[in-house]
């Protein structure tokens, strides 16, 4: 059974070493450590993630094509090729803890902050984007609701998620399910289902994100977060780096 079609979500335990681990980790954290510093403010006033890791000026070439090896890598396509058709990498996040420990996650559909709700809905019948939500270290991980990737919001999903009837975004739901990660654990979601990341922990989690070739998808694409061809073609599988030209 393929649990990510038919839940919308995929757990890989323990798919990344340790070693694999620390090479990722020593990218990722000389791109965190210059973020912090250029994006202060808004790293202590609000922040839990942060974008465009290969469209950085933070990390070194060398860096850069070390991860875009990792994003095409086979280990990785291969489990991304059971989620979605034709996959296109489409940005990198990395997310931790907020500054403010009283800061409340929140539950929301990726989609909900470009389209409105009847968009919302129609896009449930659509083209897919995946998260591979790689975890850097031992978390609490994700919460989300299975099959909310095909499933349109219950009343009380849809209350919390947008904030109405007296509900918050951070309100608990009867049918979240929590999906804790360890180091080295690879999680693919749809970013079309109900979710939120659970604070917590030593929280940093990297995120390759992959769409389906859509235009209304591919639209998103920076190609300024995309590597060369040169580039590219050193890797595993070249095909997911998006060349309009």
């Amino acid at each position: 059974m393929n649990s990510y079609k038919t839940n919308g979500y995929m757990l890989v335990k323990g798919l990344y070493s340790t070693k694999e681990l620390n090479k990722i980790k020593l990218i990722v954290n000389a791109f965190h450590t210059q973020w912090k510093a250029n994006n202060r403010e808004f790293y202590i006033s609000r922040a839990i993630n942060s974008s465009g890791i290969t469209n950085s000026e933070y990390i070194t070439a060398q860096q850069n094509e070390a991860l875009f090896s990792l994003i095409a890598d086979n280990k990785l396509i291969k489990r991304v090729n059971q989620a979605i058709s034709e996959p296109l990498f489409l940005n990198t996040q990395l997310f931790f803890n907020p500054v403010n420990v009283s800061q409340k996650n929140y539950w929301h559909r990726d989609m909900q902050y470009h389209l409105n709700t009847q968009e919302q809905q129609a896009a449930l019948n659509g083209p897919d984007v995946v998260h591979c939500r790689l975890a850097l270290q031992d978390e609490l991980g994700i919460e989300l609701v299975p099959q909310s990737h095909k499933n349109w919001d219950t009343p009380e999903e849809l209350s919390v998620r947008l904030a109405k009837n007296n509900k918050l975004p951070s309100d608990n739901l009867t049918t979240g399910k929590k999906i804790k990660l360890n180091a080295g654990d690879l999680l693919l979601f749809s970013a079309n289902m109900i979710h939120r990341g659970l604070y917590g922990k030593n929280r940093l989690a990297l995120d390759i994100i992959f769409c389906e070739n859509a235009p209304q998808l591919t639209a998103f694409i920076n190609a300024a977060n995309t590597p060369s061809s040169a580039i590219a073609n050193k890797t595993a599988n070249p095909q997911v780096f998006f060349n309009p030209l």
